[in-house]
């Protein structure tokens, strides 16, 4: 399965690229974050590529959730799809935008893949073991290596949003006594938890499912791990919330190793 997830997002991760190149259009949804041409075509991209493969396994996907198709999850697994997580990354001309694609079983993410095809690096996890590859200009993949979360020494190195930092956030680092953060777009903030270059991610700003579902499999697969405030690991496929809209998630904790 996961070659095929992986062939999907670098399928999308080119696309998208060819219109990063040439300068995207942008429009806005409902709720005011936009949304590109790249958003749209990677989606029909891994929408396809997922379809012919697994047929049988529903897909909520971003953009398709936005015009209001919803396929039936209950009681089974199914897929998560952020075709370009990190639009306002995308539009801004930076490089750390992601393609992302997980696979849900019983509100776990067990598999996914996360690429940057602005940076030409791959993530991607199955079976607890998560790796590391690079891109080539040809999307061809190589110098695959096994990651894992480091140890946590005394100081702590921290991960926040770029784009959708908050005070909560500033308060947290602050109260627990961590001095060093940097700001990163997209979910590659779990990818960098899961490969050993920080410790922390806390998040205390809206985050959807599809955002965080591949990177937050990766980081468990590299021995890591996202809490939410009450102590309990995040869960995917939140439908029918009392306090917040369809597949929203509540703020959360990444760590990397204790």
């Amino acid at each position: 399965m996961l070659d095929i997830l992986e062939r999907a997002a670098l399928a999308a991760g080119k696309a998208i690229l060819d219109i990063y190149h040439a300068g995207p259009d942008v429009t806005y949804k409902s709720d005011c974050s936009p949304v590109t041409d790249a958003d749209n075509t990677a989606e029909d991209i891994i929408l396809r590529d997922l379809a012919a493969a697994f047929p049988d396994i529903p897909v909520v996907a971003e953009e398709q959730v936005a015009a209001g198709h919803v396929p039936d999850i209950e009681n089974r697994p199914f897929f998560l799809v952020d075709p370009l997580d990190g639009t306002k990354e995308f539009i801004g001309r930076h490089n750390d935008f992601t393609v992302n694609i997980a696979l849900i079983d019983k509100g776990a993410p067990i598999a996914g893949v996360v690429y940057a095809p602005a940076l030409g690096v791959l993530y991607a996890a199955a079976r607890g073991k998560a790796e590391k590859f690079a891109v080539t200009e040809a999307f061809m993949i190589e110098d695959r290596i096994v990651i894992g979360c480091r140890s946590r020494g005394d100081k702590l190195t921290a991960l926040a949003s770029r784009s959708h930092n908050s005070r909560e956030t500033l308060d947290y680092l602050q109260q627990s006594g961590i001095e060093n953060y940097e700001a990163i777009g997209s979910s590659l903030k779990f990818c960098l938890l899961a490969e050993g270059a920080a410790d922390i991610y806390p998040r205390f700003s809206r985050t959807m499912e599809w955002d965080t579902a591949a990177g937050d499999a990766v980081l468990r697969a590299a021995g890591g791990e996202t809490l939410t405030m009450d102590g309990n690991p995040l869960t995917y496929g939140k439908r029918n919330q009392t306090r917040d809209v369809d597949f929203a998630n509540p703020y959360f904790v990444s760590r990397g190793k204790s």
